[in-house]
């Protein structure tokens, strides 16, 4: 199986973890989240993120999402993957979003997992617009 692991500060990859049940299906095994919270030592977040993996196997494939790339979450998850010998099935993006998420896992099981991570940054900036409503009445009309 090819799992989509979230890891964030706070409570952003928890609450992206939801965000994603409701829009490609509640109770999907393949999605696994775990945050490391304010005041949370380094030492329960890495054991939250052991317990978060545990029912992978060196068969399964690891896409680990984190919020920033050179952030605590993302480095000690990486370093729990590599203690229970899982690094090499498993690849790592920093900056995640709502649409890359959501594209990784509706389209990770349709796709090699090299070109997926490859398009998956494109996907989301493209989500990434800047708009502006303007009130098109005029005062006569209010």
């Amino acid at each position: 199986m090819k799992y989509v692991i979230l890891v964030s500060h706070g409570t952003m990859a928890p609450g992206l973890h939801n965000a994603l049940e409701m829009l490609a299906g509640e109770g999907r095994e393949d999605i696994l989240s775990t945050s490391l919270e304010n005041g949370m030592s380094s030492e329960v977040y890495a054991e939250n993120v052991r317990k978060c993996i545990s029912k992978i196997t060196k068969e399964d494939e690891i896409l680990l999402f984190a919020d920033l790339v050179g952030g605590s979450p993302l480095t000690t998850a990486a370093n729990v993957i590599a203690e229970q010998g899982l690094m090499d099935q498993t690849v790592m993006m920093g900056g995640m979003n709502l649409p890359l998420a959501l594209s990784a896992v509706i389209m990770k099981d349709t796709m090699d997992t090299v070109e997926l991570m490859a398009m998956l940054p494109q996907e989301a900036r493209d989500e990434l617009k800047g708009f502006q409503i303007t009130n098109t009445e005029s005062e006569d009309e209010i």
